[in-house]
């Protein structure tokens, strides 16, 4: 079989084994093949195979602001801690861990008049995020946050995730291997050849985004209605073999 061209040639999702000269596979259509390391006689296969797995998500994350304006800085700082303690307190007393209950913002800023130069008043907010394992109590935790803060209340962001996705990654991991083996295997019948042993693997998790809910009005005293639906966690393998 002829020898491959000396000229480098790069791999957007790995690198091969020193020596190796790999045509790039793209995630749906691989246009790998057997392909000869300059130099040697070894000839070898690179393919690139996918897995994808579903699993429903199982914790919801809220961010939670409370927001007031006052003529001085200590009044809207004061009212804004306030009433945050007291959406705090009454998350706790609902059951949720208070461990799950991080502050992750607070913030004062001066509002200007029309003249863009005189202070008017003063905006504090005091943001929490907020992780709810049960998801049976997410609505009415979402609803107590709002009832308990007010017109105050700010809903920036619900998000779902998966708690524990190791099986799911074993299993998308699984599933991109065997792909490429199957890959591979065709390009060995294509050429001829008998698929050998594999000279190196390279993975690329394809990242779980988290499932965005869009932002709730400042107050709400109706239930919330939440459905989880499904989210996709991914592997992308890179694998060498030996072609015989």
């Amino acid at each position: 079989m002829p020898h491959s061209p000396r000229r480098p040639v790069r791999i957007a999702l790995a690198v091969a084994a020193a020596g190796v000269v790999a045509a790039s596979a793209a995630a749906c259509d691989a246009r790998s093949g057997p392909t000869a390391s300059p130099g040697t006689d070894a000839r070898q296969v690179t393919v690139v195979g996918e897995g994808q797995v579903k699993g429903t998500p199982d914790t919801l994350t809220v961010n939670a602001s409370m927001e007031f304006q006052a003529a001085d800085a200590t009044g809207a700082m004061s009212q804004t801690n306030d009433r945050q303690q007291a959406v705090i307190d009454a998350l706790v007393g609902a059951g949720i861990d208070r461990k799950d209950i991080a502050t992750t913002a607070a913030d004062l800023q001066p509002q200007y008049g029309s003249d863009s130069t005189t202070i008017s008043a003063y905006r504090a907010t005091n943001s929490i995020t907020v992780t709810i394992r049960d998801l049976a109590k997410a609505s009415d935790a979402i609803g107590l946050i709002v009832s308990t803060g007010g017109n105050a209340s700010r809903i920036n962001s619900i998000n779902y995730s998966i708690d524990d996705d190791s099986q799911l990654v074993r299993d998308a991991r699984a599933r991109a291997f065997n792909d490429a083996k199957d890959r591979a295997n065709q390009y060995a019948q294509l050429s001829g050849l008998d698929l050998g042993d594999v000279i190196s693997i390279s993975e690329s998790a394809s990242p779980t985004p988290p499932v965005p809910m869009p932002a709730m009005p400042r107050a709400m005293e109706a239930a919330v209605p939440l459905e989880p639906g499904q989210q996709t966690v991914g592997f992308s393998v890179t694998v060498v073999w030996q072609l015989s």
